[in-house]
């Protein structure tokens, strides 16, 4: 096998295993009455932004185009986790604004979060599996991030 092959095959299987590894977590969160692993990447990010952020910030760390992104603070609005408020330095725009009820939801979500993310992905490799793999994805994102 040539070194692109291989390259190509380690394309495919990260794309293979994203997906089982999504669909398994998703599942566990199910399973423990949790509701989707979006909301935790949602809560998280506005917690890690102060509280607030914009929403087209928000989906750009979120990596999820707008139309989504309006459609996912719809649902956790719905829930009384995230507020929209009107951007004060801009008319036009809108902040996500986490509640206390999101901030609880989150600290919730995590034990059972984490417990899918170390049964479903970290058992499976050693630390060294860990820190190769983790080399590895940074190289391709600092490619990616140099456009």
């Amino acid at each position: 096998m040539t070194d692109n092959e291989r390259q190509r095959l380690a394309w495919s299987q990260l794309l293979r295993t994203h997906a089982m590894a999504l669909r398994a977590i998703e599942g566990k969160l199910k399973a423990a009455g949790q509701p989707p692993l979006a909301w935790y990447d949602l809560l998280l990010e506005l917690e890690r932004g102060g509280g607030e952020m914009r929403i087209g910030d928000l989906a750009e760390r979120l990596v999820v185009e707008r139309y989504n992104m309006t459609r996912l603070l719809d649902r956790v609005a719905g829930e009384g986790l995230v507020e929209r408020r009107p951007d004060p330095t801009d008319r036009r725009g809108a902040l996500a604004v986490i509640t206390e009820a999101g901030r609880a939801k989150r600290a919730d979500m995590w034990p059972h979060y984490r417990a899918a993310i170390d049964s479903e992905f970290s058992d499976a490799l050693t630390g060294a599996d860990a820190a190769a793999l983790t080399a590895a994805l940074r190289k391709v994102k600092a490619r990616l991030a140099e456009g």
